[in-house]
């Protein structure tokens, strides 16, 4: 797959290291910055970066990082065919995929420990949405409400 990856200074560190364990499992890495550790850089800035890269179909999927993952999922969830989730368990990873169609993982650098990361990594990149009837029938109605948002603007 191809995983565009994205963070703030709080996640600058964690981006690092996950882009090399992405490489390493087969995957390829879009990285969309931030390039350099900038203690100023602002959270949507890459959160958008990536919820765009996800939603153009550039890339299969995206991951955000940036220290408590609520601000990064906020952001890329404003994105029109972005399904981001905050994950801190592999549960919520895999089940994310498989039940919500989850595009876009987001991680908490500064609350999730690094063999935590890693697991939930696997987790999301290994899971696949089950396309199963409820699954579908719920994911279309959240696809409902995106449209109806559109509509009315």
């Amino acid at each position: 797959m191809k995983i565009a990856l994205g963070s703030d200074h709080a996640g600058f560190e964690l981006k690092e290291t996950l882009k090399v364990k992405i490489a390493g499992m087969g995957h390829e890495v879009v990285d969309l910055g931030a390039h350099t550790y900038d203690a100023l850089d602002d959270y949507p800035d890459f959160a958008e970066k990536v919820g765009k890269s996800v939603a153009a179909k550039e890339v299969d999927r995206g991951i955000v990082i940036c220290g408590s993952g609520v601000g990064a999922s906020i952001a890329a969830n404003k994105i029109v065919g972005v399904r981001a989730g905050i994950c801190t368990d592999t549960y919520s990873a895999h089940q994310g995929v498989e039940h919500d169609d989850v595009n876009v993982l987001v991680l908490a650098a500064r609350i999730t420990g690094i063999e935590v990361v890693n697991e939930i990594l696997v987790s999301f990149l290994n899971a696949k949405f089950s396309g199963e009837e409820r699954h579908l029938r719920r994911l279309n109605k959240v696809l409902k409400i995106e449209r109806e948002q559109l509509q009315g603007l």
